[in-house]
């Protein structure tokens, strides 16, 4: 007997509903490429992002999108996303997966 089955003894009247699916937000692509440079700040590596012309809420997203998908900490200040760490390659591929130019800036 799985769960499904337990679960429908201990709740006879319960109908199974189905899962409302996630809509993906739409961001706004741009002309221009994000420029994606690496600086040291305090001798530690860190990746900025920076020219997006879109709305910063959209921005918002993606910066919270690439922290979570790298397991990373950073920040969003000044319309720039500052991600801790070297991850210019990976940040770059993910932006192209999505549909944005993007610009290697140094190094």
């Amino acid at each position: 007997m799985d769960l499904k089955d337990q679960l429908k003894n201990l709740f006879p009247d319960h109908q199974e509903s189905e899962e409302p699916k996630k809509e993906q937000s739409n961001i706004w692509l741009q002309d221009d490429p994000i420029l994606c440079k690496y600086e040291k700040r305090k001798g530690k590596p860190i990746t900025i992002l920076e020219g997006y012309t879109g709305a910063t809420s959209d921005f918002k997203i993606l910066a919270k999108e690439i922290k979570t998908k790298l397991s990373v900490g950073g920040s969003f200040k000044d319309d720039k996303i500052i991600i801790q760490g070297d991850y210019r390659d990976k940040i770059m591929t993910m932006l192209k997966d999505k549909g944005f130019k993007v610009k290697r800036v140094g190094g």
